[in-house]
């Protein structure tokens, strides 16, 4: 069939916004629709991306704030629809009045705040004027009503937990509604009825593209309605969504877009707003490196939700083949924080030369975290990834060694000098004062304990603050979970660690 090339540019206030698309056959009715591009996406982004929420550990009492802000402008519709376990308000805003009636949910898992920060983002683009784009606001209000739920799981939330203050996984009670919040969910889907449903998560920064060290950015899914995972017109829709969500989010982070795990599941939210007749894209915040508070993965999210909704608005999404959704890898889990690659562990009489993977948990303090790193596998790691990933050639495990002076507190210390403690061989030190705040960002550790043991030995689950070199000159440190080439200034405030 011949195909015809067609391209829409939109001309905004010192801005041409041009996106190209090819159409064929049936789908030339879509031709007219109006597309954004990266280019456009970016600059509204900057534009309305909310400042009050910078860092993923932010509290009710922050989302609080900016829902009465909204409130206060009268655009958006604001409702507190019920309160968490512990009596934390949960609103609901809503927009436009059209016929389409899409529902968003975020944050039913409390640590899991990436896609929230994006809504707030779309609230203050849709109270915007006057900027280029009010054609695309207009569509959406005449075309969608559209309600969003921002943080389900406020009790979650104020913890920095996955679950909520009874411990219940809320993706995991739809169908018995024990909590709450699930049945205040599940009510506003009886009482919404919608045609789209979008489920925000964030999902583990350790999955990886199939067969590439990409870590997955963004996983999508369109959840089975039942065991047999067959395809109807509504997880079609959703299908369509996630092709054209994907076209865009490949100009972004080109392969690194995986689909989550299809296996269908009674007990979760997404397959039953399937199965209740909600075309429903599950959207998970994944990995990047170089962006451990996810902000660069916010934009992305911003973007693909933004056009999702413009092309629901449009009915344009229908023009995609739901099949190339069947193109988009699943998750692998093969990513590791480090990969060590033929390190010498042996000794005079036994030799060894190896690999070994090491991962990093956080360790939530506060509106802040710190990390602990330890030794997740020794062996052959062919096959597997690591975000930094070295091979070493057969230099050597050497044990780090504690500094002999004590220091008053970490603030005697600057980056620059923890380099050349490091190039002596110090993986650490000692403080006289622990001080106010434990944290540090030094690439050190820095213990107020005078018994530290630097890691004697690499084993499994053990610790990892060590070096790696070759006798005479030491190459790399391994400093709590960090990899740190000793040739290159450390990366300043980088590192998050503990005052032991």
């Amino acid at each position: 069939m011949k195909e015809t090339l067609f391209l829409l540019c939109i001309i905004t206030a010192g801005l041409q916004a041009c996106h190209q698309t090819t159409i064929t056959g049936e789908s030339n009715r879509y031709a007219d629709a109006m597309t954004l591009d990266t280019t456009a996406y970016n600059s509204l982004y900057k534009t309305y991306r909310e400042g009050a929420l910078t860092h993923r550990r932010f509290k009710h009492q922050d989302v609080v704030d900016l829902v009465k802000k909204h409130e206060a402008k009268e655009i958006l519709q604001v409702e507190e629809i019920g309160k968490s376990v512990e009596s934390r308000a949960i609103y609901k805003l809503q927009y436009g009045s059209g016929d389409k009636k899409v529902m968003f949910w975020s944050q039913m898992h409390g640590d899991e705040p990436t896609a929230t920060q994006a809504l707030f983002d779309i609230f203050n683009f849709l109270e915007g004027e006057d900027d280029g784009f009010d054609s695309i606001r207009n569509s959406l209000k005449d075309n969608l009503t559209i309600h969003f739920i921002p943080m389900l799981n406020p009790d979650g939330a104020e913890r920095f937990i996955r679950r909520n203050a009874q411990y219940i996984d809320l993706n995991r009670d739809a169908r018995a509604n024990q909590t709450v919040e699930a049945k205040l969910l599940r009510r506003m889907a009886e009482e919404i009825k919608p045609n789209y449903g979008f489920n925000l998560h964030d999902q583990s920064i350790y999955y990886n593209v199939p067969g590439t060290k990409n870590p997955v950015t963004i996983a999508v899914l369109a959840p089975a309605y039942n065991t047999e995972r067959e395809v109807n017109d509504v997880r079609k829709g959703a299908m369509q969504l996630i092709v054209g969500m994907n076209n865009l989010l490949q100009q972004y982070v080109p392969d690194a877009v995986a689909k989550y795990d299809d296996t269908h599941s009674p007990r979760g939210f997404g397959d039953n707003f399937q199965a209740w007749g909600a075309s429903t894209v599950l959207i998970e915040s994944g990995g990047l490196k170089g962006d451990p508070e996810k902000q660069e993965i916010r934009r992305l999210n911003f973007a693909i939700i933004l056009n999702a909704l413009l092309e629901i608005a449009q009915d344009s999404y229908k023009k995609y083949n739901y099949k190339a959704y069947d193109d988009i890898p699943f998750n692998a889990s093969q990513l590791h924080d480090v990969i060590i690659r033929q390190i010498d562990l042996g000794t005079d009489s036994v030799p060894l030369r190896t690999d070994i993977a090491i991962r990093r948990a956080e360790l939530t303090v506060e509106r802040d975290y710190c990390v602990r790193g330890w030794v997740e596998d020794i062996g052959d790691l062919e096959g597997t990834y690591g975000y930094d990933e070295i091979d070493v050639d057969g230099l050597k495990f050497v044990q780090g060694k504690v500094y002999p002076q004590v220091f008053q507190t970490v603030d005697d210390i600057s980056n620059s000098r923890a380099l050349e403690l490091l190039k002596e061989g110090y993986i650490a030190v000692r403080v006289a004062s622990r001080g106010s705040d434990r944290l540090h960002n030094l690439p050190l550790v820095v213990s107020a304990h005078a018994e530290f043991v630097p890691t004697a030995k690499i084993v499994l689950t053990g610790t990892s603050n060590f070096f790696v070199g070759d006798g005479a000159t030491l190459k790399y440190a391994v400093v709590n979970g960090y990899l740190i080439d000793l040739s290159q200034p450390p990366q300043e405030n980088f590192y998050k660690n503990w005052i032991n």
